[in-house]
Order: C-alpha cells, then sequence, then structure tokens
C-alpha cells in the first residue's frame, strides 16, 4: 500500500477514534449529563492543565531542533494573551449580534445571568481552535513515525487515539457546558479531528521545512488549554465554597491531571 495511504487512513483512525469513543458520553440521559457535566468540568481542567505541562510544553522543550527556552516563553505569553483577545472579540460579536441596544436587559439578575454565560461560549470556540492545534501536531507525529517505519506509524496512531480519548471526553464536558448541543458539539469535534488529516499530508510533503517550527506549535496549543482552563474554567468552581465542594473540585482535577500522566507514558 501506497505510504501516504496508509498516512491518511491512520490519521483519520487517530483523530476521528478517540472523538468517536469519547461521544459514548453522548448517550447518556440528559439527567445523568446534567449532574455529571459539572463534576467533569473539573476533571477537565485537570486534563487540559495535564496534557499542557506534562505533554506539550516538555516536548516543546525537548524537541530534536533546540529553540531558545526564551523564545518558547515568549510564544508562550503571546499565545495567552491572543487568545485572551480572541476571547475578547468573540464576546464582542456576540453582544453586537443582537438588533440594537434596546434588547439589552435591564440590570439585574437577568443581565448578571447573560454576562456570565458569556465566558462559557467564547470557551467553546477556543477549545475547538487549541484542539484543531493539537490535532494538527498530532497529524505531523504520526507522519513522521510512518516516515521512518510503518509498523512504528500504526503503533504511533493507535496510542495517540488513545492517548486523546480523555482530552477527547474533557472537550466534550467544555462544549456541552458552553451551550453547544449534543448533535453540534460531536459535529464541530469531528470536524476539529479531521486537522490530523490535514497535518500529516502537510507533513508527508513539507516535513523537513515544518520540523522547525513544531515546538512554536505545541506552545501555542499549550497556551490555548492553559488560557481555557485557567481564565474560562476555574472561575465557575469559586461558586461552590463548601470544604467538602472544594476538596471534591481538587480530587477530580487531580484525577484528570493523572490520566493523562498515565495515558502519556503509555507513548514512551
Amino acid at each position: 500500500m501506497d505510504l501516504l495511504l496508509w498516512i491518511i487512513i491512520f490519521s483519520i483512525l487517530g483523530g476521528l477514534l478517540s472523538v468517536i469513543i469519547a461521544s459514548s458520553f453522548l448517550l447518556l440521559p440528559t439527567q445523568t449529563r446534567h449532574y455529571a457535566v459539572p463534576h467533569l468540568v473539573s476533571f477537565a481542567i485537570g486534563a487540559l492543565l495535564g496534557a499542557s505541562f506534562l505533554g506539550l510544553l516538555p516536548h516543546a522543550i525537548e524537541h530534536e531542533y533546540f529553540v531558545d527556552p526564551h523564545h518558547l516563553g515568549l510564544t508562550l505569553l503571546i499565545g495567552l494573551l491572543s487568545f485572551f483577545l480572541l476571547e475578547k472579540m468573540v464576546l464582542w460579536r456576540h453582544c453586537h449580534s443582537h438588533h440594537g441596544h434596546e434588547n439589552i436587559p435591564e440590570l439585574g439578575e437577568d443581565h448578571h445571568n447573560h454576562q456570565h454565560e458569556e465566558p462559557k461560549k467564547a470557551a467553546g470556540a477556543l477549545i475547538l481552535i487549541g484542539d484543531g492545534i493539537h490535532n494538527f501536531v498530532d497529524g505531523v507525529l504520526i507522519a513522521a513515525a510512518f516516515l521512518t517505519d510503518v509498523h512504528l506509524g500504526i503503533v504511533t496512531a493507535l496510542a495517540i487515539a488513545a492517548h486523546e480519548i480523555p482530552q477527547e471526553l474533557g472537550d466534550f464536558v467544555i462544549l456541552l457546558h458552553s451551550g453547544y448541543t449534543r448533535r453540534k458539539a460531536l459535529y464541530f469535534n469531528m470536524l476539529s479531528s479531521l486537522g490530523t488529516v490535514v497535518g500529516a499530508v502537510l507533513a508527508y510533503f513539507l516535513l523537513a521545512d515544518m520540523q522547525h517550527l513544531l515546538p512554536y506549535i505545541l506552545v501555542v496549543a499549550a497556551s490555548s488549554f492553559v488560557y481555557i482552563a485557567v481564565a474560562d474554567l476555574i472561575p465557575g468552581l469559586h461558586s461552590k465554597v463548601k470544604p467538602s465542594e472544594t476538596l471534591q473540585q481538587i480530587s477530580l482535577i487531580a484525577a484528570g491531571v493523572i490520566f493523562i500522566y498515565l495515558a502519556h507514558s503509555t507513548l514512551h
């Protein structure tokens, strides 16, 4: 079989397989999902932070093409500020999509709830962008493995699919938490997963030119995940202040980090 065809087939599997498995969460009854989502948000925070600090950033620093850590730090800072501005643009566009100021509710509980919902909706858009970048990088890694050895490519694609499952589950949680319907969450997550195919095909033809950019792409992906976890998701946890609820949140965040750590260790 032609090597490019191998790469396309397994990059599709590497991207879509994890989405399909994680999407089984959408089959749960509505009441069960409503109960589970707030708890899974804490798990998603741990998964996002774990993927950033235990996976993306270390790989960027240890990449075979050495990059000055100061440059990577600057890229991370620019990424965080860029996603802040991007979120502002998403919020601004949403607010101006109404027909003038006459539709803005009076100050009060409704206005407060409307403002509270805006960051959650923006988080959904940001997670898709970050996940698309991450999937693109996965595609590059799959292509690089296949160019080395077909068997290594197959193992790498399957390992990436397994590694992506907890993150894709976290993405579904965030999208549902942001107001997406189950159908839209599945559609956009599957669309984002096609970034794996795009990255793999481009890497097959342009791998030599793209390798030196890979550390920067990894850092940009990490900056998006860190921003979403810290700026959009963690503030929502502060509404629950009981010691037992706080302990539960910390435990679930830790579980998300540990899950990513264990999944990532299987790649080595």
